[in-house]
């Protein structure tokens, strides 16, 4: 059984996004330790690239700053491999389908599975191409974690019935980042969710302060929350531990409340 349903246990989640590398691979783990600390519930560690489509300038600039400091796949690696001596919570890779070729697909997948990584997201990786890396990560034990967004409509069904771990609900058109309002119905697009799968539905993209966390998280079973985080470490950089720390426990305390 997928571990990530761990993360929902009983309780709304809070998922929360960092660059790995960013300012650098110490601070990264510092980081990761406090966010756990302070109760996220899964943590999504995204691998930099050069072309990160989905995301917005925020994190945009947060690859840059982590592959101009030398950041690669097997670095990271080993900073999962530390992690896990003490960080139990499920973590997954958010990364891009050429990030993963360029490694070498199922080398990449087996050592996700030994260093006990328990999903991918691949934003660039359309539903009807998933098979490029489904049948590896059903070898390796590694949920391929699917992505809803408002354009997906009568793909919904589809998606939602064949999903893995959890299902990532895109709460607005666009890259991520900031917003101050999120005018999209999800309310619809996570019922007709639940009518084809029994998974956990969690929000991303856009949701950067506690009342916005509250509210989606009255609609869904998670919130995901990254470009808020990556600016307090672009504000803070090797002193952000303790200010991204106190941020994970402000929006958990909102997500348990609401």
């Amino acid at each position: 059984m997928s571990k990530i349903i761990n993360a929902f246990r009983d309780h709304k989640a809070f998922i929360a996004f960092i660059t790995c590398g960013d300012p650098d691979i110490n601070t990264s783990l510092n980081i990761i330790r406090e966010a756990a600390k302070n109760g996220a519930d899964l943590i999504e560690l995204g691998i930099p690239f050069s072309d990160p489509t989905a995301e917005g300038p925020v994190i945009q600039e947060a690859n840059l700053r982590a592959l101009t400091a030398g950041i690669t796949t097997d670095k990271i690696f080993d900073m999962v491999r530390n992690l896990r001596c003490d960080i139990n919570i499920p973590l997954v890779f958010m990364t891009y389908a050429n990030v993963i070729f360029s490694y070498g697909a199922e080398k990449f997948i087996k050592t996700c599975s030994e260093i006990r990584i328990d999903g991918l997201i691949i934003p660039d990786l359309p539903y009807e191409e998933k098979a490029e890396f489904a049948p590896m990560c059903e070898k390796y034990h590694v949920d391929l974690i699917s992505m809803i967004a408002p354009t997906s409509e009568k793909r919904i069904s589809m998606i939602a019935s064949e999903a893995q771990g959890f299902i990532y609900v895109v709460s607005s058109l666009g890259v991520t980042g900031i917003r101050s309002e999120i005018t999209t119905d999800l309310d619809a697009i996570i019922q007709a969710v639940r009518k084809n799968s029994n998974l956990p539905c969690a929000i991303g993209f856009g949701i950067s302060t506690p009342e916005q966390a509250n509210k989606m998280a009255r609609m869904a079973d998670g919130v995901i929350t990254g470009s808020a985080i990556i600016k307090i470490i672009a504000k803070y950089k090797q002193d952000s531990p303790k200010y991204v720390g106190e941020f994970v426990k402000s929006m958990k305390d909102a997500v348990l409340n609401s």
